[in-house]
C-alpha cells in the first residue's frame, strides 16, 4: 500500500510542476486579434483567386472592375473560368467591411486592404489597417 501511494505521490508532484507550463483551454480568446488574423486569411484568399484570375486572363482584375470580377465575368475578360471563391461572394472583412482593391498597386501588382476594427484609414493596434502585401 505504501508503494502505491508514494507513485500517486510522484505524478500528484509531476503535474503541479507542469501544471503552469500547460496552456488553459478557457483562457479567453482575444476577439480584436482573432479577428485581425481571420482579415489575414480572408485577404490571403483573395490573393490566391486573384493569381489563378491572372493565369486565366492574363492580367488581374483592375480597380474598375474590383473584386467582383472574381465571382462575375467582367466586360472584357478573355478567358474568365471562374467563379474563383467558392461561394460565389465577395469576403468581407471580419468587421463587415468591404476590402479595399487597388489594381495596379503601389504595393505590388495589387493592393488589398482592411481599414481594421475602426473601418477608416490608418489606426493603431486591432483599429490599424490589414495589408496584403504586409501578410
Amino acid at each position: 500500500m505504501g508503494l502505491r501511494l508514494s507513485k500517486l505521490m510522484v505524478i500528484v508532484v509531476i503535474l503541479v510542476i507542469l501544471a503552469p507550463f500547460v496552456i488553459n483551454p478557457w483562457e479567453p480568446i482575444d476577439r480584436n486579434e482573432a479577428s485581425q488574423e481571420k482579415a489575414k486569411t480572408n485577404i490571403a484568399a483573395l490573393d490566391t483567386a486573384l493569381e489563378m484570375y491572372k493565369v486565366h486572363n492574363g492580367t488581374h482584375p483592375t480597380t474598375e472592375q474590383g473584386l467582383y470580377a472574381l465571382i462575375e465575368s467582367p466586360v472584357g475578360a478573355k478567358n474568365w473560368k471562374g467563379p474563383y471563391l467558392k461561394k460565389r461572394k465577395i469576403l468581407k472583412d471580419p468587421w463587415d467591411n468591404d476590402f479595399v482593391y487597388l489594381s495596379p498597386g503601389i504595393h505590388g501588382a495589387f493592393n488589398i486592404t482592411s481599414y481594421g476594427a475602426d473601418g477608416t484609414p490608418e489606426g493603431e493596434g486591432f483599429k490599424g489597417d490589414i495589408h496584403n502585401w504586409e501578410i
